[in-house]
């Protein structure tokens, strides 16, 4: 699903390639508000989630959700849909801290505010830096291009691996492949290595950021599984403000063009360590294991019970 993010990213890094060389940038401003015009589109095949509708006492759309997700769903005669009412027992922020918690929230915000600096920076500064290097225009866009397309390999690659092994430890190498594709984009390379070196960078960036979300959902239960993720993606967008910042002072500073790819490398090394300690704390059992979090906990969408 978050495929779609790196598919919009293409579709503006390849618009850009024809109209701002015939019509200026102004043009790129005026073709980016046309998806609003989908807007009606969307809200009307866009389904509810299933947790609303049981809450709203929409039993009636909320079956016809479910046999959309499993065609093989039938209700039997007599059961109706509830929703699990589990609540915090304390604040849901201090939450997240208790029950060996802390250091694994922790961690989690650091790989979700060091990944999206890494994004915003390259998707911010990418076709610039190359610019800068000598390539043309249009040859910088397309490595904007390359970068969103792997995205969409790491992003369902990604999710294969995290299924069938230790997600943190998927993550822990994606990070690290990030740091060493970004580092070397910095020194002169033949064009298809550069390229490759640019999809690795989008896999393993904006591929994290999506794999970081389901680490997230898994390892807090649903009493808090809303506030882990939204005070783990609000700390990651203090990183997708910093990114930009960062790249336009180090332009400003006209630092060596490997310079401002290494700064732009340096937050993958800290995420894969943080993902590692990660991955070690719920081994040591610091917490419960990762694994059997998501075997534990209440199912998310409603529960079927009997008359």
């Amino acid at each position: 699903m978050f495929s779609g993010y790196s598919v919009g990213g293409m579709l503006s890094a390849g618009l850009g390639m024809v109209l701002l060389p015939s019509y200026g940038w102004q043009s790129v401003f005026f073709v980016a508000g046309v998806p609003l015009l989908l807007l009606p589109l969307i809200m009307s095949f866009l389904p509810e989630s299933v947790g609303f509708l049981i809450r709203q006492n929409r039993l009636d759309e909320a079956q016809a959700v479910l046999r959309r997700v499993e065609p093989a769903y039938r209700p039997e005669h007599g059961q109706h849909l509830t929703m699990p009412a589990l609540k915090a027992a304390g604040a849901p922020l201090l939450e997240l801290f208790r029950d060996g918690r802390a250091l694994r929230t922790v961690m989690l915000w650091a790989s979700f505010f060091c990944c999206l600096l890494m994004v915003y920076a390259l998707n911010s500064w990418l076709p610039k830096l190359m610019t800068k290097a000598g390539y043309g225009l249009g040859s910088s866009l397309s490595f904007l291009l390359v970068l969103n397309f792997g995205a969409i390999f790491g992003a369902v690659g990604g999710g294969w691996l995290g299924d069938r092994f230790n997600l943190p430890r998927v993550l822990a190498v994606f990070f690290a492949l990030s740091a060493v594709s970004i580092g070397l984009l910095g020194f002169n390379s033949p064009s298809w290595v550069l390229y490759s070196l640019i999809a690795v960078a989008g896999a393993t960036t904006i591929g994290s950021q999506i794999l970081l979300y389901a680490c997230g959902a898994q390892f807090y239960g649903l009493a808090i599984r809303s506030t882990g993720l939204g005070w783990a993606s609000g700390i990651g967008r203090n990183g997708a403000i910093v990114g930009p910042v960062l790249g336009g002072a180090l332009m400003g500073m006209g630092v060596p063009l490997s310079t401002n790819f290494v700064a732009f490398a340096l937050p993958g090394v800290v995420a894969c360590l943080s993902m590692l300690t990660f991955a070690w704390c719920g081994r040591r059992g610091v917490s419960t294991a990762f694994g059997s979090c998501a075997r534990t906990q209440a199912p998310a969408a409603g529960v079927a019970h009997g008359a």
